[in-house]
C-alpha cells in the first residue's frame, strides 16, 4: 500500500474518523457498508471517502461496497497503529485522570505505559491500571518502558519544561493540551488541542447565526 503523492492534513485527519465508525460498525455485526451509508453515519459525501481512500490504493468492490473488517486492517496499516505505539501522560489532573482511564485508547492501538506528576497526594496511586511516578523521574520511565509518545495536560506555565524533558528522554511526538506553543527540535511531531479554541468557534457561530 504505497503513498504516490503528498498526503493533505485534512485527509490524515479523516482516516481516524473512518476507522473508528468501522470499529462500531464491526460491534454492530456488519460486514459490508457502501461509502453512501458510511458517509451518512459520518455526515461526510461518499465522494470524499472514495477520493480520500484512493490516496492509498483500490478498497471496496464496485456494485458492493467496503467489507468492513478489511478495511479496518487497511486503515491499521495506512496509519501506523499496528505499532502499538506507548504513551506517557504528564499531568494526572482532572484531564490528565480521564485520558488515564480512556479504553478507548488500546482498541485503538495506543498504550499508556507512564503517568507522571509532581502532586505527592497523586504519585504512587494506580491509574487505569498505571502507577504515577514523580515526573522528575520521567527520562527513566519513558527510556525502560519505551515511550514513544507524551501526552502534556499540566499547567501552561510548566508546559515547555516538561517539553523538554520529553525530548530529552526520547519521545517522538507530543500531544499538547497546554494553551501555549512548545519549541521542540523540528523532529519532533507536535500537536496541540485547545479547548478554548473549540469552544470559542461555537460561541461564534452561535453568536452570529441567522435569526429563526
Amino acid at each position: 500500500m504505497r503513498q504516490k503523492k503528498a498526503i493533505s492534513d485534512a485527509v490524515i485527519e479523516r482516516l481516524p474518523l473512518y476507522y473508528r465508525e468501522l470499529l462500531l460498525l464491526q460491534d454492530a455485526g456488519i460486514d459490508i457498508i457502501s461509502s453512501e451509508k458510511l458517509g451518512e453515519r459520518l455526515g461526510i459525501t461518499p465522494e470524499q471517502i472514495r477520493k480520500d481512500l484512493t490516496c492509498f490504493g483500490a478498497f471496496g468492490k464496485k456494485g458492493v461496497g467496503y467489507y468492513v473488517s478489511e478495511l479496518c486492517q487497511q486503515i491499521v496499516e495506512i496509519i501506523g497503529l499496528q505499532q502499538h505505539w506507548k504513551i506517557g501522560i504528564a499531568g494526572i489532573g482532572h484531564l490528565g485522570w480521564a485520558l488515564a482511564n480512556y479504553k478507548t485508547f488500546g482498541r485503538l492501538g495506543f498504550r499508556t505505559m507512564g503517568l507522571f506528576d509532581v502532586d505527592h497526594r497523586i504519585i504512587g496511586q494506580n491509574v487505569g491500571g498505571v502507577v504515577v511516578t514523580p515526573i522528575s523521574e520521567m527520562e527513566e520511565v519513558v527510556r525502560r518502558e519505551g515511550i514513544q509518545i507524551g501526552i502534556i495536560t499540566t499547567p501552561a506555565a510548566v508546559a515547555q519544561q516538561v517539553a523538554d524533558q520529553m525530548v530529552a528522554a526520547g519521545i517522538k511526538g507530543i500531544l499538547s493540551f497546554a494553551p501555549l506553543r512548545l519549541n521542540v527540535p523540528d523532529r519532533i511531531f507536535v500537536f496541540r488541542e485547545d479547548l478554548s479554541i473549540g469552544l470559542s468557534r461555537i460561541s461564534y457561530y452561535l453568536t452570529n447565526k441567522p435569526q429563526e
